[in-house]
């Protein structure tokens, strides 16, 4: 018992020795490590990285306590595994997963050209970096081109050069989250049903991926993204019905559109941002 209640200090102490050099190991120093736990039919865990990376428990757990442990033993894993030289993009490692996406037939199904020419340059931009750094910031990206702003902003015309470097320097946060849980009401409201739907699929892959002991950033950020939306898609419902809603009422109930609309005349958001919301606005 007193071994594997050590997993979850060997991982903090992992990530706090890190710490003591930012410049090294290049990870954030805003936080060490955060615990999410959710309970059903069995206990699930998370644990999110310095960086953003997130594992969860691959077990079937029935307490929380052996859930958190088994969390924090696939984090260590990966985190130890993480740190051996070939998990450092070199050049030969961007070659040779070029080639392999290329062949890939899950990347035929995008646009290639746009696709791979974003993968190529977001590679050579962490060379040096290692595999769970690069991880973090691809997660960035899938959740772009999964709710559609890379397309929206290549039909702007912006080179993908200036969108790496403005999601590099941005990083995913509230804003962004709000922002795109915005896109997926105006879906659903164009078409009820949607999120439900996109919802159930992405909780699928977060549980399956978890089983796999594979990291969940990308699926889990996906299912609190959709979950918000449909949240929001129910108060919209409610004040529907209502007549006349207060604006008082509306704004303290509506986050998503105090956030992107109604402060719009106060957004400090960078122009690449704003432009591509604007655009969304304006077609839909």
């Amino acid at each position: 018992m007193t071994s594997t209640l050590n997993v979850v200090a060997m991982l903090h102490n992992f990530w706090e020795q890190k710490q003591v050099n930012p410049t090294k190991s290049g990870c954030r120093t805003d936080r060490l490590l955060l615990y999410e736990s959710s309970s059903g039919s069995s206990c699930v865990c998370y644990v999110t990285l310095p960086g953003g990376s997130c594992f969860g428990n691959y077990k079937v757990c029935h307490t929380q306590a052996e859930a958190r442990r088994d969390a924090a033993r696939v984090a260590l894993m990966n985190s130890l595994v993480n740190e051996l030289p070939c998990r450092q993009i070199t050049s030969q490692f961007i070659t040779q997963s070029l080639q392999q996406a290329a062949s890939d037939s899950t990347v035929s199904r995008f646009n290639s050209d746009t696709s791979l020419g974003t993968y190529s340059l977001l590679l050579h931009s962490y060379i040096g970096k290692t595999m769970l750094q690069f991880q973090e910031m691809m997660t960035i990206f899938q959740l772009l081109h999964w709710n559609g702003t890379l397309k929206a902003l290549r039909d702007k015309r912006y080179s993908r050069q200036s969108v790496i470097s403005y999601y590099s320097q941005k990083g995913l946060n509230e804003y962004m989250r709000s922002s795109m849980a915005l896109d997926w009401l105006g879906r659903e409201q164009r078409s009820p049903g949607r999120i439900e739907v996109e919802l159930h699929l992405a909780r699928r892959e977060l549980v399956s991926t978890r089983r796999r002991g594979q990291e969940l950033r990308f699926y889990k950020e996906k299912t609190e993204i959709l979950s918000l939306a449909l949240s929001q898609a129910y108060v919209h419902h409610t004040l529907r019905i209502d007549q006349e809603p207060s604006h008082n009422n509306k704004q303290e109930h509506l986050p998503l559109y105090r956030l992107c609309n109604h402060d719009s005349e106060h957004n400090t958001s960078p122009p690449l941002l704003a432009s591509f919301y604007i655009f969304y606005y304006d077609s839909g």
